[in-house]
C-alpha cells in the first residue's frame, strides 16, 4: 500500500474560468470597492488591444483607472522601482497584473515593496512580507507560467541577472481571470515557448521531493490538458478548445508548483537564460528530457503514471525515455532548439552554468540530488 505524505495547502485564489469572462473583469473588480486600479501590463498588451479593453471594462463599472508598462521580459528589480514608484504617486487599492508572467510577476514584485517597504531584494526567499498586501486580480494572456495561481514572485537582479524568487501567502492573487481568447493573438513564436515553459511545470512538480496527493492530482490533470492541446494551437491556432485545454492545463501546473515546487530543469535552465538571454521556455525546454531521463533512472514508476494519461500501454521502464522523446518532439514541432550548439551557446561555459545551477533554490527539490556531477552531465548530454 502507497503511503500518502502530509501536506498543508489553501486554495487562495478564485479562479474565474471560460470563453468571453474577460468581459467581468470590471464587475470583479467593483467587488473590492477600489478607489484607484493600477493595471501593471507590458507595452505588447497595449498594442494587442487587450489593455485597452481591460481599461473599457474597468471604466463601465465605474472605476478609476491608471496604468504602468515599463518593464519588458524577466522583471528586474530596477522595473519593480520604477513600478513602485508609479504606485505612491497615483495611490492604487486594487492591482490588476495583466499579460504573461512577467506582467503578473512585476504586479506581484510591485505588491511586495509597496505594502511593505524596502526593495524587492528584502522579499527574497519565503514568507518574508511584512504587511498585508494589495488585492490583485492575475489576467493571464499566455498559457505558460501559471503565475496567476501561485504566491511567488519571480524577479531579476539588475546586475547579476539572477532570478529571485520572491514567495509569501499574502501575495497570492485573489481572482485569476482566465479567458483562452485573449491567446488568440499570440504569436506562434509565443505560444511555443509559453506552452513548453507549462509542460515542464506539470512534469517537474509531477517527481519532486515535495510532491504530495494535492500537487500529483493538479499536475496530472495538467499534462493531459496540455499534452492533448499543445500540437494541436501549434497547428490551428484559431482552435478555442486547444487554447482552453492550454490556458486551464498552465493554471493546474501552477496550482500545483505551489505544493510540490520544481526541479533541475529549471535549476538548469536559469543560467542559460541569464548569461545568453535565452528565453525562458526555450532554456527549459532544451533541459527538460535530459532531466528526465537523469530521474528516470531511479523514478520510472512515475513517469510511467505521468504518461498513461495519453498512452495507457507504456510500462515503467520504457517510461522516462518514451517522455523524454516526447518533449523533443514537441521541441522541434515548435521550431525550438534541442541543443547549446544549436542556440550558438559554446560548451566551454559549462562549468560555470553548473556553478551557478547548484544555487538555484529549485534544484533542492529535483528527486535526484542536483550535485556537482549530475549538473555537468545534464549540460554535457545537450551540448
Amino acid at each position: 500500500m502507497t503511503k500518502l505524505p502530509p501536506f498543508d495547502a489553501t486554495t487562495r485564489t478564485r479562479i474565474v474560468f471560460g470563453q468571453g469572462v474577460f468581459s467581468r473583469l470590471g464587475e470583479l473588480a467593483a467587488g473590492f470597492r477600489p478607489k484607484c486600479v493600477l493595471v501593471v501590463s507590458d507595452s505588447g498588451l497595449v498594442n494587442a488591444g487587450h489593455f485597452g479593453h481591460a481599461v473599457d471594462h474597468l471604466r463601465a463599472a465605474g472605476l478609476h483607472v491608471e496604468s504602468f508598462h515599463d518593464f519588458a521580459e524577466n522583471p528586474t528589480c530596477a522595473m519593480v522601482d520604477a513600478g513602485v514608484a508609479k504606485a505612491a504617486e497615483v495611490k492604487p487599492d486594487l492591482l490588476i497584473g495583466l499579460g504573461g508572467g512577467s506582467s503578473m510577476d512585476c504586479c506581484k514584485g510591485i505588491n511586495f515593496v509597496y505594502s511593505g517597504g524596502g526593495t524587492i531584494h528584502d522579499y527574497h526567499g519565503v514568507g518574508k512580507a511584512t504587511a498585508d498586501m494589495l488585492p490583485m486580480i492575475a489576467v493571464p494572456t499566455t498559457s505558460g507560467t501559471g503565475s496567476e495561481a501561485q504566491s511567488f514572485a519571480l524577479i531579476s537582479d539588475t546586475e547579476t541577472h539572477v532570478k529571485m524568487a520572491c514567495g509569501d501567502p499574502k501575495a497570492a492573487c485573489k481572482i485569476a481571470l482566465l479567458d483562452p481568447e485573449l491567446t488568440l493573438t499570440l504569436p506562434r513564436s509565443v505560444t511555443a515557448l509559453t506552452g513548453i515553459d507549462a509542460i515542464s511545470h506539470a512534469i517537474e512538480t509531477y517527481v519532486t521531493n515535495r510532491r504530495n496527493p494535492m500537487s500529483i492530482t493538479y499536475s496530472r490533470r495538467a499534462f493531459g490538458l496540455l499534452a492533448e492541446g499543445f500540437s494541436r494551437v501549434l497547428e490551428a491556432p484559431d482552435d478555442l478548445d486547444a487554447r482552453s485545454q492550454m490556458q486551464l492545463g498552465a493554471c493546474f501546473a501552477g496550482m500545483a508548483i505551489e505544493t510540490s515546487m520544481l526541479g533541475a530543469a529549471h535549476a538548469t535552465a536559469n543560467p542559460l537564460t541569464a548569461r545568453h538571454d535565452i528565453t525562458h521556455g526555450q532554456a527549459v525546454g532544451l533541459m527538460l528530457p535530459a532531466v528526465i531521463r537523469l530521474n528516470g533512472q531511479q523514478h520510472p514508476d512515475w513517469y510511467a503514471e505521468l504518461l498513461r494519461d495519453v498512452d495507457p500501454t507504456v510500462t515503467e521502464s520504457e517510461a522516462p525515455d518514451r517522455l523524454a522523446s516526447m518533449v523533443t518532439r514537441w521541441l522541434e514541432q515548435a521550431d525550438l532548439a534541442t541543443s547549446l550548439n544549436a542556440l550558438k551557446i559554446p560548451a566551454s561555459g559549462i562549468e560555470s552554468f553548473v556553478e551557478e545551477a547548484l544555487k538555484q533554490w529549485t534544484g533542492t527539490f529535483n528527486p535526484v540530488p542536483l550535485d556537482k556531477a549530475n549538473a555537468e552531465s545534464l549540460y554535457r548530454s545537450v551540448a
